[in-house]
């Protein structure tokens, strides 16, 4: 019923900037939090950014400084701003959601299908 789709990765030089976007869709009335998460081979999904219902942030220390995590309440999507880009940013990035209420039920997480962002040297 309530799906996330990402959108925006792609292959980018060391020093430049991409923006992904993910969008909820399936009669929400509203979502608790909304984030992004990363995951390269052989290593765990990691939280990059979050953002709450109220608009508090937080941010990994790897990307203080670089990303910048926004949400329009209105679309129900997420945005993740990233700057500077590092070859350690490489990796595939999952939107997340928690706390979806929908006119039909409540959906404690939902997550996307991913994006690829890589980043060349």
């Amino acid at each position: 019923q309530v799906q996330l789709v990402e959108s925006g990765g792609g292959l980018v030089q060391a020093g430049g900037s991409l923006r992904l976007s993910c969008a909820a869709s399936g009669n929400i009335r509203s979502i608790g939090a909304m984030g992004w998460y990363r995951q390269t081979p052989g290593k765990q999904r990691e939280l990059v950014a979050a953002i709450t219902s109220g608009g508090l942030t937080n941010y990994a220390d790897s990307v203080k400084g670089r990303f910048t995590i926004s949400r329009d309440n209105a679309k129900n999507t997420v945005f993740l701003q990233m700057n500077s880009l590092k070859p350690e940013d490489t990796a595939v990035y999952y939107c997340n959601a928690e706390g979806v209420v929908t006119t039909r039920r409540r959906y404690s997480e939902v997550w996307g299908q991913g994006t690829l962002v890589t980043v060349s040297s």
